[in-house]
């Protein structure tokens, strides 16, 4: 070999050594993980019980603290992490009800990085400026009395028991317009552009879920139509009670509910995403599983097999997972630990191999025109 292939391959060499060196710690990790692989992202310190789990355009991760009977009288907290899972800022929500149950979901982003934030004790959808700490309230859900028996029409809800409106999920619709689903009422909210007063865009008793209502709210990858999870038909708009429903709504056209999946008794589906080889990822929040459907919503994977245990492998097993959040080749899942288990409060980041549809945020989103 002449020198200047032995002066080649020690440049190469030293290059290779520079990038081992200059490469983060963790970086690669992900392809030696099997699927299904667990670990915990972060600890969530009191009042604890994470529902949601954004992925911000910055790379960080959001969650915020959900109701539960443990946490009244206290503020809800909301956090941000490194996506390695260090905590960096916390923020307490402004305006809670206190005296009433409280809780909030970090729902999405709009399209100057402000969090949209959906606070439960004031039925109010709030933005928050991370350059400048400032809490804004983008708009309010109207609470309609639940219709008297025989009654129909607009200014109503078909609930069985009448309840206050609990804003779950927010998507954005490619107009620029906020959807928001209602777990205390047989509606789906739509916020025009730029905020303001929330008008029913959808009015449907299968979305009635008593106290178990509609959770998950995604934007369909063709962007055409809307995905929506309800936990349970308890407000008998359907016969099978206890089963949770996976429906698909077109935003044009009539706005007609059409049943995809749907689950076993008391799984209590609750948040869901789309992978982009079309598959469905969905947390069941009753059962302490998560489910895999295909193109065809049909069910080919649950985890773990036996359901209630929620071991996973990892420290803290699923508790309460309210969510799944495609992050890379993996998807962040929060355990809300609705009965009060501390040391289940948690972020877990759970290895699929495959990444998500990305987060639709169109351009003026969140923004008053």
């Amino acid at each position: 070999m002449n020198r200047v292939g032995r002066a080649s391959l020690a440049l190469g060499a030293l290059l290779a050594a520079v990038l081992v060196l200059l490469t983060p710690a963790g970086s690669g990790a992900a392809e030696d993980r099997e699927r299904w692989h667990t670990k915990v992202l972060a600890m969530v310190d009191a009042p604890g019980r994470p529902a949601n789990v954004v992925l911000h355009p910055n790379g960080r991760v959001y969650a915020g603290t959900f109701a539960s009977p443990q946490t009244d009288g206290v503020p809800s907290v909301v956090r941000e992490w490194t996506r390695a899972g260090r905590l960096l800022r916390s923020w307490e929500v402004p305006g809670q009800d206190l005296e009433v149950s409280h809780g909030v979901q970090v729902a999405n982003v709009d399209s100057r990085g402000r969090l949209v934030i959906l606070e439960k004790s004031t039925g109010s959808v709030l933005l928050l400026d991370l350059r400048t700490d400032r809490w804004s309230t983008y708009s309010r859900l109207p609470d309609p009395p639940a219709c008297a028996l025989g009654q129909t029409g607009e200014g109503c809800t078909p609930n069985l028991v009448d309840a206050a409106p609990i804003p779950n999920y927010a998507t954005w619709g490619p107009g620029g317009a906020l959807y928001v689903s209602d777990y205390g009422q047989a509606v789906l909210w739509r916020v025009p552009p730029g905020g303001g007063k929330a008008r029913p865009w959808l009015v449907d008793k299968r979305l009635d879920g008593v106290e178990f209502g509609t959770a998950g709210l995604v934007l369909g990858p063709q962007r055409r139509s809307l995905y929506v999870m309800q936990q349970t038909s308890l407000g008998l708009g359907e016969a099978t009670v206890a089963l949770g429903k996976l429906y698909r709504v077109p935003l044009k056209g009539e706005r007609t509910l059409t049943r995809l999946w749907q689950s076993r008794p008391m799984d209590l589906p609750d948040g869901f995403s789309f992978a982009r080889s079309g598959r469905v990822y969905v947390a069941n929040a009753g059962s302490n599983q998560l489910v895999v459907l295909d193109e065809d919503f049909k069910e080919v994977e649950r985890v773990p097999a036996l359901p209630l245990t929620g071991d996973n492998g990892s420290p803290v097993p699923f508790d309460t997972p309210s969510n799944m959040t495609f992050a890379g080749t993996s998807v962040l899942v929060a355990n809300q630990g609705f009965f009060g288990n501390p040391a289940h409060h948690a972020i877990l980041d759970v290895h699929v191999g495959e990444r998500g549809v990305p987060v639709f945020i169109p351009e003026g989103a969140g923004v008053r025109r």
